[in-house]
């Protein structure tokens, strides 16, 4: 039996246009409500793209897409989850960054999603620009490295930009791997393409054992096969996935500030979430929607959906 608290407002009950924007309409509880002890899955924001390196706007989408997850309903229509009867989901608020300074706010996230671990509740993150995940790895992997299944059109392992700046959207994934966050043989990149500057990133890829499927091969091969390796590369241990919405082709996800032409379509874009089944997600997010670049919302809709699509697989270990 659900809790009633915990029970997302119905359009039913209240136009989806009325209220104020939770994400997918679920009570706002913080670190001060008498219920937050009873929350299993904690949806937050992190408006902070600090680490952008070309077009700015990520900061925004933690906004954008709580009002466009409003549509979000209580049922999956293609696999017939109930997550919000499954397990305890509120909305958490924003982590506050600072925006003039980089490694205030990574300090500040990672202090954010400390309280989350301590409180034992599993986050699921909607970004942000991709540096964001650095410091949710920090708490989430303090006692251990996690595995990861990374959607993405950029693989993130670079290991600086403009002559030394070692931390942006570009190069989470690479301190990730060397502060011992990650298990590099339990990480799978999913999606990789576009033009390159250098193979640096692939190269240090292969040299510590991170699986690389460029959009080549995920085309060629289809998304249950490469799903299947992906679950396998992982295994049964703690996982983290990140999702980038570049992964998904700009025809379909525009808003964002790195497109790459060439990716999968919004059908896709679900049916590899879906394929996780079986995964233990400790974690999870959904980065790099930039509403000026869509100000008509359809990319937060394709990623909120995605962030919907994440939970119902993240209800299945509570």
């Amino acid at each position: 039996m659900s809790d009633p608290f915990f029970t997302p407002i119905s359009g039913f009950d209240l136009p989806r246009f009325a209220g104020v924007p939770t994400f997918m309409r679920l009570p706002h509880v913080d670190f001060d409500h008498a219920r937050l002890e009873d929350v299993q899955i904690g949806l937050i924001g992190a408006p902070w793209d600090g680490g952008t390196t070309n077009r700015p706007g990520p900061r925004h989408g933690p906004r954008q897409l709580r009002d466009m997850s409003t549509m979000i309903r209580a049922q999956n229509g293609a696999t017939d989850v109930r997550p919000f009867e499954a397990a305890n989901c509120a909305d958490l608020g924003d982590v506050a960054p600072n925006p003039a300074d980089v490694m205030d706010s990574l300090a500040r996230m990672k202090a954010f999603y400390d309280r989350v671990k301590a409180a034992g509740i599993r986050p699921l993150t909607g970004g942000g620009d991709h540096l964001c995940t650095l410091p949710i790895l920090r708490s989430l992997a303090a006692d251990a490295p996690v595995g990861m299944v990374h959607f993405d059109s950029h693989t993130d392992l670079f290991h600086s930009y403009f002559n030394g700046t070692m931390y942006t959207h570009g190069t989470p994934f690479r301190r990730a791997v060397e502060e011992g966050l990650l298990d590099p043989t339990r990480v799978c990149m999913i999606g990789i393409r576009g033009t390159a500057y250098d193979s640096e990133d692939r190269d240090f890829a292969h040299s510590v054992g991170i699986r690389v499927i460029g959009i080549e091969e995920f085309h060629a091969r289809g998304v249950d096969d490469v799903m299947h390796e992906a679950r396998d590369i992982v295994g049964k241990g703690d996982t983290y996935v990140s999702y980038d919405i570049d992964f998904v082709d700009p025809a379909f996800a525009p808003g964002t500030g790195t497109p790459e032409i060439g990716g999968p379509n919004s059908y896709q874009a679900l049916q590899v979430v879906r394929a996780l089944k079986g995964v233990n997600i400790i974690g999870a997010d959904l980065v790099e929607v930039s509403p000026p670049f869509d100000a008509s919302g359809g990319t937060a809709y394709l990623g909120a959906s995605i962030m919907f699509e994440l939970l119902c697989m993240m209800v299945s270990q509570v």
